[in-house]
């Protein structure tokens, strides 16, 4: 599901309003403890956090006049979506996070290659993220980047 919005703001006012209060309290978690350098913008119909051209200047690989791409917060159909792209591509991280998800939520992790959903937007395990985010750097972001997924 889309949202067609220009800022995050406007992309709040446009989810349904059970998930204005959680997609707030997502965000804000997300762009408090992510490390400086990372941008927050809407990329792909959805609230995004980049490494700004400034950082990298080379930009998504599929799309070099895009920023590169690192975590999104969704309003999907059936749940509220985190993408975070380094535990797709640190299995380390990955592992730490699997790990650390029943301490906070007794229902079973619902994760593919980057996304976590939330379909009980009530279990939402804030702390978690917000370790998660501060897990890694833009610079960490740029070199797993270059060394795991950017086709030569």
């Amino acid at each position: 599901m889309t949202i067609d919005a220009k800022t995050p703001e406007e992309y709040i006012s446009k989810v349904p309003e059970d998930r204005k209060e959680v997609i707030s309290k997502l965000r804000e978690t997300v762009k408090t403890n992510l490390p400086e350098g990372f941008e927050e913008c809407i990329t792909y119909g959805m609230i995004g956090y980049v490494v700004p051209h400034s950082l990298y200047p080379n930009g998504y690989h599929c799309d070099p006049k895009q920023p590169l791409p690192f975590a999104c917060i969704a309003s999907q159909k059936n749940f509220v979506a985190l993408y975070h792209s380094g535990i797709y591509a640190d299995k380390e991280l990955h592992d730490w996070f699997v790990s650390e998800y029943p301490n906070y939520v007794k229902t079973k992790l619902d994760m593919g290659k980057s996304c976590i959903r939330f379909k009980n937007i009530q279990t939402i395990p804030y702390q978690l993220i917000g370790e998660l985010c501060r897990k890694m750097s833009p610079q960490d972001w740029i070199n797993i980047y270059e060394q795991n997924i950017k086709k030569s």
